[in-house]
């Protein structure tokens, strides 16, 4: 998910910059005969561009809060651990590197031109987000992986689900485990998200709800 609403994100704050830029200094647009700080609906284009921003903003971080509300959640869950240090320390850097894109992108435009206030206050308050969330679910210990009897739930800073309905593999391949289904879709989660101290336990719990004749094991994940 993140990956997705982070490639979005730049798709509309491409237009962003280059809607700033022609506003704050004022560049002479030939093909309307019209300069950049006197083009109509200035603050109206504005408004729409954070509106649009916190929007994606807003569904990425529900869909993270409501994720770890879940998943900490351990009485629907049939085995369930917390995530070791090492899945904490990259996602609190991934998070804090997100707030200071954001901080600096506000930053820059605000600089630029004060017409584009609404989307710096925008993005200011993602990058509060993201900087609240990486404390709070730090300081609380709140990620998880937690296994149903449908699925496996992962939340951390994002939010995965794999389904066991159609999986016929079941892989590790350097840092990941990788889930193989009918149709060649392919879900994958890194292995750090499974605590050291857990893995025996997650192993058998999957391998419980799994039918192993009809789902492949590789050797690799038989050791992990």
């Amino acid at each position: 998910m993140n990956k997705f609403i982070n490639i979005l994100l730049l798709l509309i704050l491409f237009p962003v910059i280059s809607f700033t830029i022609i506003v704050g200094f004022d560049i002479p647009l030939e093909f309307l005969k019209i300069s950049g700080a006197n083009m109509p609906y200035i603050n109206e284009v504005f408004y729409v561009f954070a509106i649009l921003i916190f929007l994606i903003g807003v569904r990425r971080s529900l869909k993270r809060w409501l994720g770890i509300r879940m998943v900490n959640q351990t009485v629907r869950f049939q085995w369930t651990a917390p995530m070791g240090e090492n899945r904490y320390k990259q996602s609190t850097l991934y998070l804090f590197l997100e707030a200071i894109l954001h901080f600096f992108m506000a930053t820059a435009l605000y600089q630029i031109s004060d017409y584009s206030l609404p989307v710096v206050f925008v993005l200011v308050v993602l990058a509060l987000d993201h900087v609240f969330f990486a404390i709070i679910t730090k300081s609380k210990n709140l990620y998880r992986v937690g296994i149903t009897s449908k699925a496996i739930v992962i939340a951390d800073r994002d939010v995965k689900v794999v389904y066991f309905s159609g999986l016929r593999k079941v892989d590790k391949q350097q840092q990941s485990l990788f889930f193989d289904y009918i149709k060649d879709l392919q879900i994958s989660f890194p292995t750090d998200c499974i605590n050291e101290s857990f893995r025996a336990e997650f192993k058998e719990k999957l391998a419980s709800k799994l039918d192993r004749d009809s789902i492949f094991f590789s050797e690799s994940f038989k050791s992990f």
